[in-house]
This record gives structure tokens, sequence and C-alpha cells, in this order.
């Protein structure tokens, strides 16, 4: 395969550097940029165009599921390498429903990077043994109570996408940017096991969370 192109996003300077000493020195890679949030890190993927993008998840200023699915709904070429320290259900499966081809842990020795990168630049899906493990357990237990992990303020976003409510109207009706109402929406996606609001709306009606009728919005409750 020809050098693969790379994308750094992580806000912690040192290891941005780090990451960029450790690829640069390797002649099949070539860094082409930096980008300290996810809001900085879709602008340069869309002008750099990337093969990789080596993406961090909790960042100030803009997360890193939030940039993957935005990256997804631009229709980005780069493949998203998600590298950070968490490997908990709430930052896996989030990222991994918005469009992350593989996910790894900052512990990761720098061959397996490098491994992960190369399968990541051909499209092949590349988990952390941690990650794999969860998910196959997550797959294998099914009747989890999955809904049990919305949070309230998923709740309050899933009500009002059930009545039918905009990213704009749910930004207003809950003082939040709208911005911060596509993560809740990606977070709720990825905890129900769905992909658009449709299917978030059906399944919250199903699992008792939404406790009105479609069509219902000044309904009393029973």
């Amino acid at each position: 395969m020809s050098e693969i192109t790379l994308l750094i996003v992580d806000d912690h300077p040192v290891v941005r550097d780090g990451l960029r000493g450790m690829f640069d020195a390797d002649p099949d890679f070539r860094v082409l940029g930096e980008a300290a949030d996810g809001v900085e890190g879709v602008a340069l993927a869309q002008r750099l165009d990337p093969d990789v993008i080596l993406m961090d998840l909790r960042m100030p200023g803009g997360s890193g599921v939030e940039a993957i699915a935005e990256l997804t709904r631009r229709g980005a070429r780069s493949r998203v390498l998600v590298l950070t320290t968490y490997d908990t259900d709430t930052d896996t499966l989030p990222a991994i429903e918005a469009g992350a081809t593989g996910y790894l842990l900052k512990d990761a020795p720098r061959e397996e990077l490098f491994t992960a990168v190369r399968a990541a630049a051909e499209g092949r899906t590349v988990l952390s043994p941690a990650v794999a493990t969860r998910l196959v357990t997550r797959v294998r237990n099914p009747a989890a109570p999955v809904d049990a992990s919305l949070s309230a303020r998923e709740r309050e976003v899933l009500e009002l996408v059930a009545q039918g409510t905009s990213n704009r109207g749910i930004a207003v009706e809950l003082f939040i940017s709208e911005a911060t109402v596509k993560t809740h929406l990606t977070h709720i996606y990825g905890k129900l096991g769905v992909k658009d609001r449709a299917a978030a709306v059906a399944a919250g009606y199903d699992r008792g969370i939404l406790g009105r009728r479609r069509g219902e919005p000044g309904a009393a409750e029973r």
C-alpha cells in the first residue's frame, strides 16, 4: 500500500507531538495536520482529506463522537480510528455507532497502532481486545436493560424528538446548543441500538421510555 496520510485530533499537545513524531519517523506514514477538538478536526478533514483520522473522544470544544457523526453525515472518505484512554460502553458504543472504523486504547504498543492504522486505511474494522470483549458481551446479552442507561437529559431529548421537534427546537427548549443535541442523539442511538430518529422513537415506545403516543405532545400524563 502507498503512503498513508493521517490527521491527529487530540486536545493534548504532548499527545499530538508524540504521535506525529512516531508516524513521521516511519516512511509508510505522513501526518497532514493536527486539531485540538472535534470541530477543528472536521474542518481539517474536509480540507486535507487524510486516509485515516486518529480521533480522541473527550475533548473540550467538540467531542470525538460528535465529530465522527458529522464526518459520516458529510460522507467523508477518511476512516476514523478512535485512540483514547476510555473503554466504557458509554464511550465505545456511541463512537462505533457514529461511524468509527476502529477503536484503540492509548496504551497500545507502537506496532499495534501502526497495524491498526494500516487496517483502518483499508477499511477493515480494528478493535482493542478490551473493546472487542465488551461488544461480544453486549451482543450475547441482548436482554440487558439498555434503556436504563439513558440519562435524564437524553430522555428529555427523546421525548421532544417523539413530539416531532427539530434539533433547533430541542436546543431552544432545553437551553443547549444544536451541536449538543446532536451529541445526545448519537448517544441515544447507540444505547438503543438504532440508526435514526424514527427508530429511536419506536424503540422508546416499545421499551416504555416514552409514555405518550405520537401526536399527543400536549396530552396530560395518565
